[in-house]
């Protein structure tokens, strides 16, 4: 008798808060804010990333550039990581070629 009136008791009691397990919606919230990051922020960076370095492999001599420090010049020679690069008469400085900010010369088209 004493047990039937507990169970009578905690049946007609209210639910409890729900703990444990992580809703559903946190996942498809976290995965949304995962997208938008995706989308606007790492996609274009590695576009440009491929286009700079696309530029960089066809470097050629007599390409007029500027470096990422401001420095205008005509590329005079290429070796596998660095450039030779004519900044005046008589003046001639070793760059490497990741610090190739623009290319001036246009490329020419092939037909």
């Amino acid at each position: 008798m004493i047990f039937s009136g507990l169970f009578l008791f905690l049946s007609q009691a209210p639910p409890g808060p729900r703990s444990g397990g992580v809703s559903l919606h946190f996942f498809i919230m976290m995965g949304l804010v995962f997208l938008v990051f995706y989308l606007l922020l790492i996609r274009p960076q590695r576009t440009r990333q491929k286009k700079h370095q696309e530029m960089v492999e066809n470097l050629k001599s007599g390409d007029k550039i500027i470096t990422s420090g401001g420095i205008h010049g005509t590329i005079m020679g290429v070796q596998k990581d660095r450039l030779e690069l004519k900044i005046a008469s008589n003046v001639k400085i070793d760059i490497t070629k990741t610090s190739i900010a623009v290319i001036l010369t246009p490329p020419k088209k092939e037909k």
